[in-house]
Protein backbone atom coordinates (compact mmCIF):
# COMPACT_ATOMS: atom_id res chain seq x y z
CA UNK A 1 0.00 0.00 0.00
CA UNK A 2 2.85 2.38 0.79
CA UNK A 3 4.37 1.80 -2.65
CA UNK A 4 1.01 2.40 -4.34
CA UNK A 5 0.55 5.57 -2.33
CA UNK A 6 4.02 6.81 -3.32
CA UNK A 7 3.32 6.08 -6.97
CA UNK A 8 0.06 7.99 -6.79
CA UNK A 9 1.89 11.04 -5.46
CA UNK A 10 4.33 11.23 -8.38
CA UNK A 11 3.65 14.30 -10.55
CA UNK A 12 2.30 13.80 -14.06
CA UNK A 13 5.02 15.48 -16.10
CA UNK A 14 4.34 16.46 -19.74
CA UNK A 15 7.49 17.35 -21.67
CA UNK A 16 6.54 19.41 -24.74
CA UNK A 17 9.24 19.34 -27.39
CA UNK A 18 7.91 21.32 -30.34
CA UNK A 19 9.94 24.39 -31.43
CA UNK A 20 9.77 27.66 -29.50
CA UNK A 21 6.37 29.32 -29.57
CA UNK A 22 4.41 26.13 -30.30
CA UNK A 23 3.98 24.77 -26.77
CA UNK A 24 2.61 27.51 -24.53
CA UNK A 25 -1.14 27.14 -25.12
CA UNK A 26 -0.95 23.37 -24.71
CA UNK A 27 1.14 23.76 -21.55
CA UNK A 28 -1.57 25.98 -20.06
CA UNK A 29 -4.29 23.44 -20.78
CA UNK A 30 -2.26 20.60 -19.30
CA UNK A 31 -1.48 22.63 -16.20
CA UNK A 32 -5.20 23.18 -15.70
CA UNK A 33 -5.76 19.43 -16.03
CA UNK A 34 -3.33 18.67 -13.22
CA UNK A 35 -0.17 18.04 -15.20
CA UNK A 36 3.27 19.57 -14.64
CA UNK A 37 4.23 20.87 -18.09
CA UNK A 38 7.85 21.30 -19.13
CA UNK A 39 8.64 23.18 -22.34
CA UNK A 40 11.81 21.61 -23.76
CA UNK A 41 12.18 22.12 -27.54
CA UNK A 42 14.01 19.28 -29.23
CA UNK A 43 15.06 21.40 -32.20
CA UNK A 44 15.87 25.01 -32.97
CA UNK A 45 14.44 26.44 -36.18
CA UNK A 46 16.90 28.78 -37.91
CA UNK A 47 15.84 30.77 -40.94
CA UNK A 48 18.34 30.47 -43.77
CA UNK A 49 19.88 33.73 -45.00
CA UNK A 50 18.38 35.26 -48.11
CA UNK A 51 20.05 34.21 -51.33
CA UNK A 52 20.90 36.66 -54.09
CA UNK A 53 17.73 37.42 -56.02
CA UNK A 54 15.45 36.05 -53.32
CA UNK A 55 13.54 32.75 -53.16
CA UNK A 56 11.72 31.07 -56.05
CA UNK A 57 8.56 33.07 -56.79
CA UNK A 58 5.12 31.47 -56.52
CA UNK A 59 4.05 32.94 -59.87
CA UNK A 60 6.52 30.62 -61.61
CA UNK A 61 4.68 27.52 -60.40
CA UNK A 62 1.24 25.96 -60.56
CA UNK A 63 1.33 24.88 -56.92
CA UNK A 64 3.42 25.68 -53.83
CA UNK A 65 3.53 23.01 -51.12
CA UNK A 66 4.54 23.96 -47.57
CA UNK A 67 5.60 20.99 -45.44
CA UNK A 68 4.95 22.83 -42.16
CA UNK A 69 3.78 26.08 -40.62
CA UNK A 70 7.43 27.10 -40.23
CA UNK A 71 8.04 26.49 -43.93
CA UNK A 72 5.11 28.78 -44.80
CA UNK A 73 6.05 31.54 -42.35
CA UNK A 74 9.72 31.70 -43.29
CA UNK A 75 9.14 31.44 -47.04
CA UNK A 76 6.62 34.29 -46.97
CA UNK A 77 9.13 36.37 -45.00
CA UNK A 78 11.83 35.62 -47.59
CA UNK A 79 9.48 36.59 -50.42
CA UNK A 80 8.42 39.83 -48.73
CA UNK A 81 12.05 40.73 -48.05
CA UNK A 82 12.87 40.28 -51.74
CA UNK A 83 9.81 41.87 -53.36
CA UNK A 84 8.08 43.89 -50.66
CA UNK A 85 4.37 43.40 -49.89
CA UNK A 86 2.78 41.29 -52.62
CA UNK A 87 -0.40 39.33 -53.22
CA UNK A 88 -0.43 35.61 -53.80
CA UNK A 89 -0.74 35.14 -57.57
CA UNK A 90 -4.15 34.18 -58.86
CA UNK A 91 -4.42 30.60 -60.05
CA UNK A 92 -1.48 29.30 -58.02
CA UNK A 93 -2.54 26.62 -55.55
CA UNK A 94 -1.10 26.64 -52.04
CA UNK A 95 -1.03 23.33 -50.20
CA UNK A 96 0.07 22.13 -46.79
CA UNK A 97 -0.10 18.99 -44.70
CA UNK A 98 -2.63 20.08 -42.09
CA UNK A 99 -5.45 22.48 -41.25
CA UNK A 100 -3.42 24.41 -38.66
CA UNK A 101 -0.74 25.48 -41.13
CA UNK A 102 -3.44 26.12 -43.74
CA UNK A 103 -5.15 28.50 -41.34
CA UNK A 104 -1.84 30.30 -40.78
CA UNK A 105 -1.53 30.76 -44.54
CA UNK A 106 -5.04 32.16 -44.87
CA UNK A 107 -4.28 34.71 -42.14
CA UNK A 108 -1.23 35.99 -44.01
CA UNK A 109 -1.74 39.45 -45.56
CA UNK A 110 -0.67 38.19 -48.98
CA UNK A 111 -3.49 35.64 -49.18
CA UNK A 112 -6.83 36.77 -50.53
CA UNK A 113 -10.25 35.30 -49.83
CA UNK A 114 -10.19 33.48 -53.17
CA UNK A 115 -6.82 31.79 -52.76
CA UNK A 116 -7.04 28.00 -52.93
CA UNK A 117 -5.34 26.33 -49.96
CA UNK A 118 -5.44 22.55 -50.15
CA UNK A 119 -4.89 20.43 -47.06
CA UNK A 120 -6.14 17.22 -45.43
CA UNK A 121 -9.34 17.80 -43.46
CA UNK A 122 -9.38 17.92 -39.67
CA UNK A 123 -11.02 14.49 -39.71
CA UNK A 124 -8.26 12.86 -41.80
CA UNK A 125 -6.56 9.86 -40.13
CA UNK A 126 -3.25 11.75 -40.27
CA UNK A 127 -1.87 15.15 -41.19
CA UNK A 128 1.24 14.37 -43.19
CA UNK A 129 2.58 14.02 -46.74
CA UNK A 130 0.56 10.86 -47.35
CA UNK A 131 -2.66 12.58 -46.29
CA UNK A 132 -1.93 15.59 -48.53
CA UNK A 133 -1.22 13.26 -51.43
CA UNK A 134 -4.70 11.75 -51.02
CA UNK A 135 -6.10 15.30 -51.42
CA UNK A 136 -3.91 16.12 -54.44
CA UNK A 137 -4.75 12.93 -56.29
CA UNK A 138 -8.42 13.99 -56.28
CA UNK A 139 -7.60 17.01 -58.46
CA UNK A 140 -8.75 16.75 -62.09
CA UNK A 141 -5.10 17.11 -63.07
CA UNK A 142 -1.94 17.28 -60.99
CA UNK A 143 -0.14 20.63 -61.24
CA UNK A 144 2.77 20.41 -63.67
CA UNK A 145 5.17 22.78 -61.88
CA UNK A 146 5.47 22.43 -58.11
CA UNK A 147 7.53 24.39 -55.59
CA UNK A 148 8.12 22.34 -52.43
CA UNK A 149 9.11 24.53 -49.46
CA UNK A 150 10.82 22.64 -46.64
CA UNK A 151 13.80 22.56 -44.31
CA UNK A 152 17.26 21.41 -45.23
CA UNK A 153 16.42 17.94 -43.94
CA UNK A 154 13.33 15.80 -43.75
CA UNK A 155 11.28 13.29 -45.67
CA UNK A 156 11.14 13.72 -49.44
CA UNK A 157 8.31 11.27 -49.96
CA UNK A 158 5.85 13.80 -51.40
CA UNK A 159 8.36 15.35 -53.79
CA UNK A 160 9.31 11.91 -55.10
CA UNK A 161 5.63 10.98 -55.46
CA UNK A 162 4.84 14.11 -57.46
CA UNK A 163 7.83 13.54 -59.73
CA UNK A 164 6.80 9.93 -60.29
CA UNK A 165 3.46 11.27 -61.57
CA UNK A 166 5.08 13.66 -64.03
CA UNK A 167 5.38 16.93 -62.06
CA UNK A 168 8.51 19.05 -62.23
CA UNK A 169 9.39 19.68 -58.57
CA UNK A 170 11.64 22.46 -57.31
CA UNK A 171 12.73 21.99 -53.68
CA UNK A 172 13.44 25.13 -51.68
CA UNK A 173 14.91 25.05 -48.16
CA UNK A 174 13.62 27.96 -46.07
CA UNK A 175 15.18 26.91 -42.77
CA UNK A 176 17.37 24.43 -41.01
CA UNK A 177 16.70 22.49 -37.84
CA UNK A 178 19.39 21.65 -35.33
CA UNK A 179 19.34 20.09 -31.85
CA UNK A 180 18.35 22.63 -29.21
CA UNK A 181 20.71 23.44 -26.35
CA UNK A 182 19.25 22.85 -22.88
CA UNK A 183 20.32 25.11 -20.02
CA UNK A 184 21.35 24.01 -16.53
CA UNK A 185 17.90 24.62 -15.05
CA UNK A 186 16.22 22.43 -17.69
CA UNK A 187 18.74 19.64 -17.16
CA UNK A 188 18.32 19.92 -13.38
CA UNK A 189 14.56 19.40 -13.72
CA UNK A 190 15.09 16.32 -15.88
CA UNK A 191 17.59 14.86 -13.42
CA UNK A 192 15.26 15.57 -10.50
CA UNK A 193 12.39 13.71 -12.16
CA UNK A 194 14.69 10.86 -13.17
CA UNK A 195 16.03 10.56 -9.63
CA UNK A 196 12.48 10.47 -8.24
CA UNK A 197 11.44 7.78 -10.71
CA UNK A 198 8.87 9.99 -12.44
CA UNK A 199 7.87 8.39 -15.79
CA UNK A 200 7.44 11.64 -17.71
CA UNK A 201 5.35 11.68 -20.88
CA UNK A 202 7.19 13.14 -23.88
CA UNK A 203 5.53 14.74 -26.90
CA UNK A 204 7.40 13.68 -30.06
CA UNK A 205 6.44 15.30 -33.38
CA UNK A 206 9.31 14.46 -35.75
CA UNK A 207 11.94 11.79 -36.27
CA UNK A 208 14.69 14.38 -36.28
CA UNK A 209 13.38 15.72 -32.98
CA UNK A 210 13.26 12.23 -31.45
CA UNK A 211 16.86 11.61 -32.46
CA UNK A 212 17.94 14.96 -30.98
CA UNK A 213 16.17 14.19 -27.70
CA UNK A 214 17.73 10.76 -27.43
CA UNK A 215 21.21 12.13 -28.11
CA UNK A 216 20.75 14.94 -25.58
CA UNK A 217 19.51 12.58 -22.89
CA UNK A 218 22.34 10.13 -23.52
CA UNK A 219 24.85 12.97 -23.19
CA UNK A 220 23.21 13.97 -19.89
CA UNK A 221 23.37 10.40 -18.56
CA UNK A 222 19.59 10.02 -18.66
CA UNK A 223 19.20 7.28 -21.26
CA UNK A 224 17.92 4.73 -18.72
CA UNK A 225 15.22 7.16 -17.55
CA UNK A 226 14.24 7.91 -21.17
CA UNK A 227 13.62 4.18 -21.64
CA UNK A 228 11.17 4.18 -18.70
CA UNK A 229 9.19 7.21 -19.88
CA UNK A 230 5.89 7.41 -21.79
CA UNK A 231 5.33 8.96 -25.20
CA UNK A 232 2.70 10.85 -27.20
CA UNK A 233 3.53 10.65 -30.91
CA UNK A 234 1.94 12.58 -33.77
CA UNK A 235 2.67 9.92 -36.41
CA UNK A 236 2.84 6.11 -36.29
CA UNK A 237 6.28 6.13 -37.97
CA UNK A 238 7.73 7.81 -34.87
CA UNK A 239 7.19 4.72 -32.74
CA UNK A 240 10.45 3.20 -33.97
CA UNK A 241 12.33 6.32 -32.81
CA UNK A 242 11.45 5.89 -29.12
CA UNK A 243 12.49 3.11 -26.73
CA UNK A 244 10.82 -0.20 -27.53
CA UNK A 245 11.41 -1.96 -24.22
CA UNK A 246 12.06 -0.60 -20.74
CA UNK A 247 15.49 -1.52 -19.40
CA UNK A 248 13.96 -2.94 -16.23
CA UNK A 249 11.40 -5.69 -16.47
CA UNK A 250 11.12 -5.74 -20.26
CA UNK A 251 7.76 -3.93 -20.42
CA UNK A 252 7.01 -1.74 -23.43
CA UNK A 253 6.72 2.01 -22.78
CA UNK A 254 3.24 3.51 -22.93
CA UNK A 255 2.79 5.06 -26.38
CA UNK A 256 -0.18 7.13 -27.59
CA UNK A 257 -0.53 8.20 -31.24
CA UNK A 258 -2.62 11.23 -32.20
CA UNK A 259 -3.06 13.97 -34.78
CA UNK A 260 -0.60 16.90 -34.59
CA UNK A 261 -3.06 19.51 -33.30
CA UNK A 262 -3.36 20.81 -29.75
CA UNK A 263 -6.77 19.28 -29.06
CA UNK A 264 -5.73 15.78 -30.16
CA UNK A 265 -2.43 16.04 -28.29
CA UNK A 266 -4.19 17.23 -25.13
CA UNK A 267 -6.66 14.35 -25.26
CA UNK A 268 -3.80 11.87 -25.75
CA UNK A 269 -2.05 13.21 -22.65
CA UNK A 270 -5.09 13.15 -20.41
CA UNK A 271 -5.89 9.63 -21.57
CA UNK A 272 -2.31 8.45 -20.96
Amino acid sequence: MAMASAAAELPRVAILTRPDGRNEALAGRLLGAGWTPCILPALEIQALPAVAGGPPRPADYDMVVFVSGNAAKLYLEQWALADGPASWPAGVIAATVGPASAQALRLSPCFGANTTVLHPPESAPSHDSEALWEVLRQLPQLPARVLLVRGTQGRDWLGDKLEAHGAAVMRHAAYLRRPASWDSDQLASLRRWAGAGVPATWLITSGEGADALRAGLEAAGLADWWARCHFVLTHPSLERRVPQVCHEGGARPVVKICLPNDESIFQAFVAA
